[in-house]
């Protein structure tokens, strides 16, 4: 048997509402330590304060936990400033908010949660009794169920499906590992080698016992448009069109099959009808009750409209049925065009570089 799993919960947040209060009563029973670390990244300049905090009560909301609800002293807050930024500005693109929870650390695993991932209680149950005390496991990783404008339906597509399979949350910890990268969650030991090469379970695996990462970044209006801007003026992904796709995919359902937003797939939506984790519907009922008077909660005619549409049904049918050709003919294509000499690669490279820049 290894180690009793003490796990430390790391997790970075900016505009937090309205999910940080119920995702760390969430967390706090599983908890040996939480570290939340507040605050945005240069890229994040238009949706936070002058000084790099969050524009709403994140900040007020943290600190009224501690002080209320932290009777082990379990949750520590982590800003900018306390690394010895004074402007309150993260530098970099979150890997170093990830690097300065892991370095907190002090359980033996570090479960990465963003503030809009949830899990059920009796799953996080399962993985702790099962999973973290064999030595031969050293990371973990989940299938997500992205929801998208309510708790009642979620966003798939060929993205989620054949290219974003696979999403790290848990490692193994131990004094000499570092947190290496946050895109993709990357933790090395103190060879410098990544813990997946050391035990890796995958969500696969975890969804043989329904077990899955609950997402809701996709649920609330005022959320999703303001990660939209964020993602609008980033450098290390193809998101320039971030915001326009948030205005006239999320907002106003144009293009059905662009709904998720990684756009340039083909994505659609689903009815679901199963649980919720309980500090989710405690949320949504405080929303419904009036108690959280911040979040608008997004129309849904629109969509059951869509999703009782007979024309939906067969449009969802055939791009479902083409993904995975699609796919390996992408995968078939890349292989391909590694073989190509350097000149021509990089040329191709330009060209499309260009094309989509007048997109």
């Amino acid at each position: 048997m290894g180690q009793i799993p003490r796990i430390t919960f790391g997790t970075i947040v900016l505009n937090g509402e309205p999910f940080i209060k119920y995702n760390l009563r969430a967390l706090y029973p599983f908890a040996h330590q939480i570290i939340v670390v507040e605050g945005a990244s240069p890229h994040a300049h238009s949706i936070a304060t002058q000084d790099g905090h969050s524009t709403d009560d994140t900040l007020e909301i943290l600190r009224d936990f501690k002080r209320d609800e932290d009777p082990d002293n379990k949750i520590q807050i982590v800003t900018a400033e306390d690394e010895g930024y004074p402007n309150g500005f993260w530098p970099g693109e979150k890997h170093e908010q990830s690097q300065a929870y892991a370095k907190r650390a002090t359980g033996n695993w570090l479960w990465q949660v963003d503030v809009d991932e949830f899990y059920m209680p009796q799953d996080m149950t399962w993985i702790i009794e099962t999973l973290l005390e064999k030595t031969t496991v050293s990371v973990i990783s989940f299938k997500q169920i992205n929801f998208w404008g309510s708790l009642n339906y979620y966003t798939d597509g060929w993205f989620l499906r054949y290219y974003f399979t696979e999403v790290r949350r848990l490692f193994r910890w131990e004094p000499g590992y570092i947190y290496l990268t946050h895109r993709p969650p990357t933790v090395i030991n103190f060879d410098g080698v990544d813990l997946a090469n050391f035990g890796y379970v995958r969500g696969a695996e975890l969804k043989k016992q329904s077990i899955y990462m609950y997402h809701y970044s996709l649920v609330f209006p005022q959320q999703v448009n303001a990660k939209s801007n964020y993602y609008s003026n980033v450098k290390w992904g193809d998101f320039a069109c971030m915001s326009l796709w948030s205005d006239q995919q999320y907002n106003h359902l144009q293009n059905p099959y662009r709904v998720h937003n990684v756009y340039q797939y083909p994505s659609w939506l689903e009815r679901y009808s199963g649980a919720h984790p309980p500090q989710v519907m405690a949320m949504w009922k405080d929303i419904q009750d009036g108690r959280i008077e911040s979040v608008r909660i997004r129309p849904t005619g629109d969509i059951e409209s869509l999703l009782t549409s007979r024309r939906y049904t067969i449009g969802k049918f055939f791009v479902k049925i083409t993904g995975p050709i699609v796919s390996s003919l992408l995968i078939f294509g890349q292989r391909l065009f590694s073989y190509f000499p350097d000149p021509i690669r990089l040329f191709v490279k330009r060209r499309i570089a260009k094309v989509r820049g007048r997109s």
